[in-house]
């Protein structure tokens, strides 16, 4: 019977052999065998499924992250997920599958910006060139592909400045031209949009955030459809990327109530959202909470829903006061990384945002990255209010 993913999530990976509602942590190096015979009919399964979850060595997983894998499987409706031991290895494992010397990619601009010191810098050493492409403008994206472009790499929304892109368009153009396609859908998540059923090549999720949702495990998962899966098969074998089980059982654990979770976050920061754009001293709120603007129309045309995650461009001539804004607040945390139940708060400087082409900061803006947590919206409302007043 299929069931809704809410009701999936809890009551999928349930454990009755051991009797426990979670599956337990298993951990091992060696995969024991009672035979010979066993470790050959282990390698011929695997040899005819790679999915079915037969391993004989450690690096390869363990029953706890075939669990997880299952379950990450069926949430983004894809042929095979890989787990990786940070979000950004997932990146790595996706980039480094499809390319070859002499091959070019092209990468959304707003991109993470390890992902851009990636394609920017290292890929350099292996002759491959990375083309950033206006994640606002759809014909320059069309307009940058050659004969050498093997890869459309997209991060949607953008990081920190959260623009959204028209992904059917992107994938059709792709398929024209016979290009791969990967998407880091961290902000997104399987639970609001589904990027290998629109007909993404790899769909990225970087699990430290809100499938781990409380700011205590890293990691990361790899979705691929049937035309990459060999590709990516090979090259994880050979990279050795690995996710403990341990760290699989949290970020397991912790899927139970993705739903819950997403939906808060969601409720609370578009509260927060409306309640910004009211305030003089905001210009701009990177949120899709406006009904008339082209961000809007591009979340609502793919998404079921928005994470906790936002930008605000402030304006002001005094830098000083803008960071005393920030650290005036009382129910924010300042720290890297986002997904937890916690509010944050930091300040993007030209490094948090790389070297971007198209990212347009007037003289005296400032860009300020906001995750909206699990607190009542009206502490968070409130602390924002009487912090907002140092902003000179």
């Amino acid at each position: 019977m299929k069931t809704n993913l809410r009701t999936f999530i809890k009551h999928t990976a349930k454990d009755f052999h051991n009797q426990s509602v979670n599956p337990p942590v298993v951990r091992a190096s060696t995969i024991i065998f009672k035979n010979l015979q066993e470790i050959e009919k282990t390698q011929k399964r695997y040899l005819k499924d790679p999915r079915s979850g037969n391993f004989d060595y450690g690096r390869q997983g363990t029953s706890t992250t075939h669990a997880l894998q299952r379950i990450l499987q069926e949430m983004e409706e894809c042929y095979k997920v890989y787990l990786t031991p940070t979000g950004f290895g997932a990146v790595f494992l996706a980039v480094l599958s499809v390319i070859k010397p002499g091959d070019e990619i092209l990468v959304t601009d707003s991109v993470y910006s390890p992902t851009r010191m990636l394609a920017q810098d290292y890929l350099k050493k292996f002759n491959v060139k990375s083309i950033f492409y206006d994640p606002t403008n759809f014909d320059d994206l069309k307009n940058k592909i050659s004969a050498k472009t093997k890869l459309i790499l997209v991060e949607n929304p953008g990081s920190n400045t959260f623009e959204f892109q028209d992904l059917k368009k992107i994938v059709s153009l792709a398929k024209k031209h016979k290009i791969y396609t990967a998407i880091d859908n961290t902000w997104g998540t399987p639970y609001l949009i589904k990027p290998i059923k629109l007909g993404f090549d790899m769909s990225i999720v970087s699990a430290t955030k809100y499938y781990s949702g409380h700011s205590d495990v890293m990691g990361g998962s790899l979705a691929v459809n049937k035309r990459v899966f060999k590709l990516v098969e090979t090259t994880n074998r050979v990279t050795g990327l690995r996710l403990s089980p341990d760290d699989a059982y949290f970020i397991l654990r912790g899927i139970r109530t993705l739903d819950v979770r997403m939906d808060k976050h969601y409720s609370n920061a578009l509260k927060v959202a409306k309640f910004l754009s009211k305030q003089k001293k905001v210009i701009k709120v990177c949120y899709p909470y406006k009904t008339n603007s082209q961000r809007y129309r591009l979340w609502k045309k793919y998404y079921s829903g928005a994470s906790g995650l936002m930008g605000l461009r402030i304006k002001s001539k005094n830098k000083s006061s803008v960071k005393s804004f920030i650290n005036s607040l009382k129910f924010f945390g300042y720290g890297y990384s986002w997904g937890g139940f916690e509010s944050l708060a930091l300040y993007q400087n030209q490094k948090q945002l790389g070297a971007r082409s198209y990212t347009n900061l007037k003289k005296d803006e400032h860009i300020i990255r906001l995750h909206i947590g699990l607190e009542d919206p009206s502490d968070i409302i409130n602390d924002l209010k009487q912090a907002l007043k140092k902003i000179k």
